[in-house]
């Protein structure tokens, strides 16, 4: 049987504290979507706010990566808005509330937890990963292999996962070694479909080639969808660099030519190295 953890008085404020937080939110969003309430939150609905959903998912990552507690913090608030707004928005109708969506969460929490709130004894966290996979295939409702990675994921991103579900029932390449091998044998295919000028080949084969990056990323431990998310930041910033250095010069990009443009990024990217 499994047990909460005692707690101090300054624990016992901070939730209370957040208790009261949280229900004053529950007031808040029960009054923006009353009939006296506000007009834009009066009419949306759960497919409508689809958009702000991901936009605030994507800003909260943003916020991470700014290093500024205050404003991932923001950013959090404003993640949860959209859980509440989804939230009440079924309430209305009948169906669930925030409470429910809370206690859901807990109920999953213990469950798969055995080895914190149970008797099951696991050694390290690899073990956890695979003794949750195990309760999560025996919980009803399960859609198969791939239950959990939503279709909506950036494709780079749900080709890793799904590496990582095909790899939880042995279905991977053993190492990273012969994954690179398959990335070679893709390119090679592609490289095939684009002398032969077939467009729908191409799109084939580049697919191919993109899924076996992932999982050379994956057996390598890394994250594609964050590696190439860096590589778009550093992109942006020596290009960026490029620009002002040309402004200085009282030159724009196009009076350019390739070679000079080329220099003047490799200039750029050296004196990263030396800072």
């Amino acid at each position: 049987m499994w047990y909460l953890l005692p707690v101090d008085d300054k624990q016992r404020r901070r939730k209370e504290e957040a208790l009261a937080a949280f229900d004053r939110l529950i007031d808040i969003i029960d009054t923006l979507r009353s009939p006296e309430g506000c007009p834009w939150d009066r009419k949306q609905t759960p497919s409508s706010l689809k958009p702000y959903i991901i936009e605030e998912a994507y800003e909260v990552l943003d916020a991470i990566d700014s290093g500024q507690p205050d404003h991932l913090r923001e950013e959090l608030g404003d993640l949860l808005l959209q859980i509440m707004l989804q939230s009440q928005i079924f309430h209305e109708s009948g169906q669930f509330h925030v409470g429910d969506v809370v206690d859901g969460l807990s109920k999953k929490m213990i469950h798969r937890h055995p080895h914190v709130f149970g008797e099951v004894q696991v050694n390290g966290a690899d073990e956890v990963v695979a003794n949750w996979e195990k309760i999560k295939a025996g919980e009803k409702n399960r859609r198969g292999l791939f239950e959990g990675v939503p279709a909506a994921l950036p494709a780079l991103l749900k080709s890793f996962r799904m590496g990582q579900k095909a790899s939880r029932v042995n279905f991977d390449w053993p190492d990273a070694v012969q994954v690179r091998a398959k990335v070679v044998e893709e390119l090679a295919e592609l490289d095939e479909a684009i002398a032969a000028g077939r467009a729908g080949d191409i799109e084939h084969e580049l697919g191919d080639l993109l899924f076996a990056v992932a999982q050379w990323a994956r057996h390598l431990h890394c994250d594609p969808e964050e590696a190439l998310r860096r590589c778009c930041e550093r992109f942006e910033l020596r290009l960026s660099s490029v620009q002002e250095r040309l402004h200085r010069m009282d030159r724009s990009m196009g009076d350019c030519s390739l070679e000079e443009l080329e220099q003047l990024w490799q200039d750029v990217k050296r004196h990263e190295q030396t800072r």
